[in-house]
């Protein structure tokens, strides 16, 4: 099983951060990569279960089905139901945790897959780049300050 970790410190209070990617539709909104994003069958984006189709800026579409989300713990849990990626079992969870010192955020991204051993090395290190470290670069310049 391939194993993805990033973690980074946003100078930004959580409820800050929190408000901006609680929303299961909302990554368009703070993710550079994400073209558009939409809810299937109009359930609201912070229902378990809810499933959100979306495009990469490149056009390439990927559905996702949110598994947990936590106002309390300011986490949201989800999974990969089809990607062009060559993975399986994909399963990601985004965690906020406050950091006193300084009012600021601990944002952890993590995600667990299955694909072929040849495969894995550059899923890895994509995954952890382009999609989290980036998600959380945008997030730095977006609620910073």
């Amino acid at each position: 099983m391939a194993r993805v970790y990033v973690s980074s410190v946003i100078d930004a209070p959580v409820a800050k951060v929190w408000e901006r990617v609680r929303d299961f539709n909302a990554l368009p909104r703070w993710h550079p990569a994400i073209r558009d994003s939409r809810i299937e069958n109009g359930e609201p984006s912070d229902r378990v279960g809810c499933v959100r189709d979306f495009h990469l800026q490149n056009g390439d579409r990927i559905r996702e089905k949110l598994l947990g989300l936590s106002d309390y713990d300011f986490f949201c849990t989800y999974s990969i139901l089809e990607s062009p990626m060559p993975l399986t079992g994909y399963v990601a969870t985004l965690r906020l945790t406050p950091v006193t010192d300084g009012d600021r955020t601990f944002a952890e991204w993590t995600a667990e897959f299955d694909c072929a051993p040849e495969a894995e090395e550059g899923l890895v290190s994509g995954i952890g780049t382009n999609v989290f470290q980036a998600g959380f670069n945008a997030l730095k310049r977006q609620v910073a300050g």
